[in-house]
This record gives C-alpha cells, structure tokens and sequence, in this order.
C-alpha cells in the first residue's frame, strides 16, 4: 500500500503544480512540453524500454495519445485554474466510468447490477461537481462556462483510458516501450507548438518554465511508475488498488483544495465528493465479484 500512497501523493502534487503555475507566471503549454522530455528520460532509466522491431505495432493509437496526452493537460490545468483542485479531480477519476459504458456499448459486456448502480451515482456526482454558480477568486472570476473543463476532462481522460487499455491489449511491443513511443510523440508534437509559438512571438524561450516542466514531469511519472508497482505488489488484488488510488486521490485532493487553496465548495459539491467515492467503492466490489 505504500506504493499507492506515493501515486495519489504523486497525483495530486501534479494539481497542485498546476494550481501553483499561473501565481508563479509560469507558461502552462511550456512546462507541459518539457514535462514530457523528463517522462521519456525516467521512463527510460526506470522502465527499462526494450527497443525493437516496431512494424506491426499500433501506430494509430500511439499517434492519438501522444496528441491527446499533451492537449488534455492544457485542459486540466485551466479546469485547476477555474474550476479547483477538488472538482477537476473527481472529473478525471470518474472518467473511468466511460470505459464501462465503451464496454457495454462496444465490446458487448453484459452490464451488472452494480456496474449499473455504480455508473448512476457516478453521474450524479458529475452533476453534484458542477460550479453552477460563477465563483469569485482573488485574482480573477471564473467564466460562467466554466464546466465545459470538466466535463472535457471526464471525456478526454475516458479516451485516453481506452486507448491505453488498447495499447496494454498489443502483445508485440512490451508496454514499457510503447509507453515511451507516446511521451516521444506527446514530446514532439509540444515542440512544434513551442516553436510556433516562439516564431510568432506569443511566447519566449526561459528556463524557470523548463524547470517547472522537469519537476511536473518527474511528479507525472512517479505517479504512473508507483500506480504499476503497487499492481505488480498486490497482483492478486487489483480492485484493491483501483479502489484506494482513486479514492485516496479524492480524498487527498479534497483536503488540499479546501484547506491549503481555500477552495469553496456548496454543500452540493461536497454531496458530489461522497457520491464520487461510493460510486467507485461499487464498481471495485463489483470488479471483485
């Protein structure tokens, strides 16, 4: 279990990074560019990648990760911006409940009682999350649109999920390796948007930015290498894994949010986080039976 309490504190350290960005006058697209430059390194120190034949290796869904990896986090970090800690995170953790639905939907599994009950107070906690109400913070006002972040987030983390249980499916290139394909490809694809950027002067080369980006990147990659440990540790229980990591991610980012950032919460929010974490305890029990 230590292993899944370094990936939550991982995980939310991330958040918090992304939170602490625009009061430090850091450029999100760049830190996140070179974020992946430091995952590519410790994936390769870390991971091991075995580099071989990559003929018959799934490309296309190499080439749409590495697109939506780096697209969705520009995402996240303005959903943190305006929307909070505490809400994007329940966005990202249940998206998971897309993936089931793409199972019931596409690949013809029958749907449970629990799965279905699960996926209901999911949604409601969904619901529950939603800052309905422009909120005021110390430096600038929320837009009235401002859910549309989360709910991009709850979508575009799903994708990402299925792709990488897609990815996880191929069997002729060892997962570590294709991990290190989609950070390459996320890598390259920021770099040409950097060099847009620099090109047309809406944005300048400065090392403060890489420096954030290397720290976010080493937080982003810790939170995946002690994700895979704590499975490879607890092998025989995954759904306790699954179960602690997204609820300890909550849960975690809850009590910074509120505490440290001072985020406001309704009593509808805070309903939305217990919903969150009942729903996730269902669909693990029933993963179990």
């Amino acid at each position: 279990m230590l292993y899944v309490f370094l990936s939550i504190c991982c995980s939310v350290i991330v958040s918090i990074l992304l939170k602490l960005a625009k009061r430090y006058q850091i450029d999100v697209f760049q830190a996140i560019t070179w974020n992946y430059s430091m995952a590519i390194l410790l994936t390769w120190v870390f991971l091991k990648p075995q580099i071989q034949s990559l003929q018959s290796a799934p490309f296309y869904i190499y080439s749409l990760l590495g697109f939506l990896l780096p697209t969705l986090f520009v995402v996240i970090a303005a959903s943190v911006r305006f929307t909070g800690i505490v809400r994007t995170e329940i966005a990202q953790r249940l998206s998971l409940f897309i993936p089931i639905i793409a199972a019931f939907l596409l690949f013809d599994e029958k749907p449970t009682t629990l799965k279905i009950i699960g996926i209901a107070l999911g949604f409601a906690a969904i619901l529950c999350s939603i800052p309905w109400k422009r909120e005021r913070y110390k430096t600038q006002r929320a837009p009235a649109n401002s859910w549309i972040y989360l709910f991009v987030v709850f979508l575009g983390m799903g994708v990402i999920d299925i792709l990488f249980k897609q990815m996880a499916l191929f069997k002729g290139v060892p997962y570590a390796t294709s991990l290190l394909l989609v950070y390459v490809i996320s890598f390259v694809i920021g770099l040409l948007g950097l060099a847009y950027l620099f090109a047309t002067k809406k944005a300048k080369f400065s090392w403060p930015h890489i420096v954030f980006g290397w720290i976010l990147g080493i937080a982003n990659f810790g939170n995946i290498l002690f994700y895979l440990k704590a499975h490879q540790a607890l092998a025989s229980n995954p759904s306790i894994v699954f179960s602690a990591m997204n609820i300890g991610v909550i849960v975690l980012g809850s009590v910074i949010g509120l505490i440290v950032f001072k985020e406001k919460l309704t009593v509808i929010n805070k309903i939305g986080i217990a919903l969150a974490i009942a729903a996730i305890v269902v669909i693990s029990y029933s993963n179990i039976l």
